[in-house]
């Protein structure tokens, strides 16, 4: 079974092996075992009841807490040719009607619906004569009041299984749960000898940092400057301070939208789906904007304000990364902000006092997380009772350290090789064109893009290219003149490099860069997903995540069986969108074909007026050698 199960998983996701966890969940799901999984936010545990889902005969029931979420996660099983439908208070009559026969004639294998649909007998009466495996309730923890984030609704879940009156599976999943959720979940559902599979908390992908007394506009500009390709989130505690920093983000030109509470509900569900669908791209809320959010590709989320316990940090920061690529998590702490929380505590009527001393002394903890100086991974993993590190994880800002070191002697060749080629009269902005392959009429009119360094970095990122450049000058690889236009000059140490007598070792700092947002193929690559989401309805990381968009711009397959190999592409993806990417990576690839053969020729030329350089030396011919080398040419083609 477990081998078919590999097989689905292939075909319909894409992925040639179970992650770490899956297996082992989905296993015990096969063996008809009630189960509560408690795994990190992207390690995949929406396959582990969808594959057992597609392995029964039977209906597959998941209850989610919010529409966005469930349309996300339908959108993408579709995708992949997999027949699912949601039932919630966003469909029309028709659409009811039409999802409410698919399910008499079983043509259903997954049908998501809201905890609220519970309390509807008509539909109850409706499931009970359908023929149901297997109830997976998602963000389980949502039904413990020790929880962050307690929802009514879900109490009935318990009493809506009861009322089916078959033999029904149960399974349970969720992110986030101290040992008091694990067991308020389990009691509350009426779970009987139940696997409880713990995978860990740790998301190894997801850099933490904590920012004290910083200018909090200068900050947020400053970050957001520097990563304007990637999407991400910033919560803030109050209403009033998300429309303000909205003003002012939105007043420095940056792609941002707002959600809270105060807003309609028109704007509100305006501004989630232009997130969602990359059309803004920094989302600035409230905690009410998240949980429901499947968007894959969010490369950071910032905290303005501190939040209440860590069990909502920790839900929230993680909605960063979940694509499983690289992204950064980062808390501001200011301590006027406590008091924010402390009083929203003592405000909330329906909070017993047993239960606002819990929330007090999880908010004290969440403060500590501001203050220690230790590893802010293991005080967060130690805090869900996970206790795998010590110490160090060097992958937070209190454990960041200068250990890696890069070799930088080639790149530092090309460049030292421009500014000779360029007679060492340009200056900082003019190198960086010329080695981005950048023209313009400045460029042209002193025949700099026809110098064989013209392009040499055009694959390159900007920033990384001008950081390194910044580290050659200062560092004394290169020199720079004084005054009002300062150019670039060689010195000795410069030609010791060229001569590869020195190294240029850089000792680089664990820092989050996004910089693939740059990369020319994969701006081709996510545009043409766009363009297909925009056609399909469906948000764009749903067709392919950016994931799977880096690997496909880092290796650039050709054929159907290059692109197989891609994490994310299976048989049925490749069927219905591969050949459209297919087709521009295969373009790509001729063009890199044809710029070789031109690179060859321009270094074939170099040579020959290296050579014809030397001969003018040694003769003394007074004569540009522009111009004597096109007489040599005109001759040797006359001979021809």
């Amino acid at each position: 079974m477990l081998k078919t199960a590999e097989e689905i998983l292939f075909k319909y996701f894409g992925y040639k092996k179970f992650r770490t966890n899956q297996e082992e969940i989905i296993s015990s799901i096969l063996d008809g075992r009630n189960l509560l999984g408690v795994i990190p936010t992207g390690s995949g545990k929406s396959i582990c009841y969808q594959i057992p889902a597609l392995l029964s005969p039977k209906l597959t029931i998941v209850i989610s807490p919010l529409i966005s979420l469930m349309k996300d996660q339908v959108d993408a099983l579709k995708v992949s040719k997999i027949p699912a439908a949601f039932i919630n208070s966003s469909l029309s009559k028709e659409e009811y009607i039409k999802t409410v026969r698919k399910l008499r004639t079983n043509q259903l294998k997954l049908l998501y619906i809201a905890p609220e649909k519970l309390l509807n007998a008509k539909f109850v009466h409706l499931l009970k004569s359908i023929n149901i495996s297997m109830i997976a309730v998602d963000e389980a923890h949502c039904i413990s009041q020790w929880g962050h984030d307690f929802r009514k609704s879900y109490l009935e879940i318990p009493r809506f299984i009861e009322q089916l009156e078959q033999n029904i599976q149960i399974t349970a999943f969720t992110a986030t749960a101290t040992p008091k959720v694990k067991e308020d979940i389990i009691n509350l559902l009426d779970m009987r000898n139940p696997k409880v599979f713990v995978g860990g908390f740790d998301r190894k992908n997801l850099f933490f940092k904590v920012v004290k007394n910083e200018d909090p506009e200068s900050f947020l500009v400053e970050y957001l400057d520097k990563h304007r390709g990637a999407p991400g989130v910033i919560y803030a505690s109050t209403r009033k301070e998300v429309d303000n920093l909205f003003a002012y983000l939105r007043l420095k030109r940056f792609s941002v939208g707002k959600y809270h509470a105060g807003l309609s509900d028109e704007d509100r569900h305006n501004y989630q789906n232009k997130f969602i669908n990359g059309d803004i791209r920094i989302m600035i809320a409230t905690n009410a904007f998240g949980m429901g959010i499947d968007k894959s590709n969010v490369r950071f989320v910032i905290h303005r304000n501190i939040p209440k316990d860590i069990e909502s940090y920790y839900q929230e920061a993680g909605r960063s990364g979940r694509d499983g690529g690289q992204a950064e998590c980062i808390l501001m702490f200011y301590p006027e902000d406590i008091s924010t929380q402390e009083f929203f505590i003592d405000v909330n009527k329906d909070l017993s006092p047993e239960l606002k001393k819990s929330k007090l002394s999880k908010l004290d903890k969440m403060v500590a997380y501001t203050e220690i100086k230790s590893c802010l991974r293991e005080y967060t993993l130690k805090y869900f009772g996970d206790r795998r590190i010590k110490n160090y994880c060097g992958n937070c800002s209190n454990c960041i350290g200068l250990k890696d070191v890069k070799d930088n002697t080639i790149d530092a060749q090309k460049i030292i090789s421009c500014i000779g080629r360029a007679k060492e009269n340009i200056g900082v902005k003019m190198l960086i064109q010329i080695l981005l392959g950048i023209t313009n009429e400045k460029v042209q009119r002193k025949g700099l893009d026809k110098i064989s360094t013209f392009g040499i970095f055009k694959d390159y990122n900007k920033k990384t290219l001008e950081e390194l450049l910044n580290y050659l000058i200062s560092e004394g690889y290169i020199d720079q003149t004084a005054g009002s236009y300062p150019v670039l000059k060689l010195n000795e140490k410069s030609y010791d490099v060229l001569k590869e007598n020195i190294k240029v070792l850089r000792k680089t700092n664990e820092i989050v860069s996004f910089d693939y947002y740059e990369n020319p193929i994969f701006e081709k690559l996510n545009a043409k997903r766009n363009q297909i989401a925009k056609k399909e309805g469906i948000a764009p990381y749903v067709l392919f995540s950016d994931v799977t968009l880096m690997e496909l711009a880092d290796k650039k397959p050709i054929n159907r069986w290059e692109m197989l190999k891609i994490k994310g592409i299976g048989n049925q993806k490749f069927d219905n969108y591969g050949k459209e990417f297919l087709e521009l990576l295969i373009l790509e690839a001729g063009k890199k074909k044809r710029n070789k053969k031109e690179k060859v020729v321009s270094n074939e030329e170099s040579l020959f007026l290296d050579k014809i350089k030397i001969f003018k030396d040694n003769l003394g011919i007074d004569v540009e050698l522009e111009v004597l080398s096109q007489a040599i040419k005109e001759i040797f083609m006359k001979k021809k």
